[in-house]
């Protein structure tokens, strides 16, 4: 019923969703990716090694400096518990299937948690459930065997239906797609262990997005991050306590 609903509203939505697709791309800015390191260490204490992958939101558009953007602002949280090796892997526009193939031009190193920021585009591209899932499935897969990764983190899409860069009802409908996208994740991760899915609570208005009215600014990656730095640290000390005991 759900999948019919979603296919009748397409189709007798599409002329009006394709003209104001069309009016958005022309009217919002091109935001470029930030300048900044994308590989390093910082902090001290045990070795943590960090691996963050996905799209234009990973790879911190919306601000002036990587510093300011996801991986900035989140290994600067788990510095002040960990000595952080980390790398940064993204590409605005990059779909799951875009990140998969990325992943896998990376070199076979090990990380302990993967951090993944990926949906919005397949939600904005229409990307079916199936391939959807079958992506999933085979990134967190591949993370697992050739990264060795103990921990893997999907970032939950954002409310998509509240982006101010969005006239309605393409604001709706795209918000639309992007909640079955999470809400499926939602329920595939529970059945992967070592899997799960985090989202940051910060309010959706004009002081959180950058200037384009469609991705993150400086106060959300800092809520985000912070959202991830708390996941992360407490399945670490929950491992440790594992071991020791």
């Amino acid at each position: 019923m759900e999948r019919w609903l979603h296919g009748a509203l397409t189709l007798g939505l599409a002329p009006l969703l394709l003209v104001q697709g069309r009016w958005v791309r022309r009217r919002t800015p091109v935001l470029p990716e930030p300048p900044g390191p994308r590989a390093g260490v910082i902090g001290q204490g045990p070795v943590l090694r960090l691996l963050i992958v996905g799209d234009s939101s990973a790879a911190g558009v919306g601000t002036a400096h990587q510093d300011e953007a996801l991986s900035g602002r989140l290994t600067q949280a788990l510095s002040r518990d960990f000595t952080v090796h980390w790398r940064l892997q993204a590409c605005t526009g990059h779909k799951l299937a875009d990140v998969r193939a990325a992943v896998r031009g990376l070199p076979a190193e090990p990380f302990d948690v993967v951090v993944v920021a990926v949906g919005v585009n397949d939600a904005t591209g229409r990307t079916r459930m199936a391939h959807w899932l079958h992506g999933l499935q085979a990134l967190v897969t591949a993370l697992r065997h050739r990264y060795q990764a103990q921990q893997v983190i999907l970032s939950a899409l954002p409310p998509v239906h509240l982006f101010p860069a969005l006239p309605q009802p393409l604001r709706w409908y795209l918000g639309r797609c992007a909640t079955r996208l999470d809400r499926a994740q939602r329920r595939w991760v529970v059945s992967q262990p070592g899997c799960e899915v985090v989202g940051a609570d910060f309010p959706m208005d004009l002081r959180y997005m950058a200037h384009d009215g469609f991705h993150p600014g400086p106060l959300a990656y800092e809520a985000w991050a912070g959202a991830l730095a708390g996941q992360i640290r407490a399945r670490r000390h929950a491992s440790v306590g594992r071991d020791e005991a």
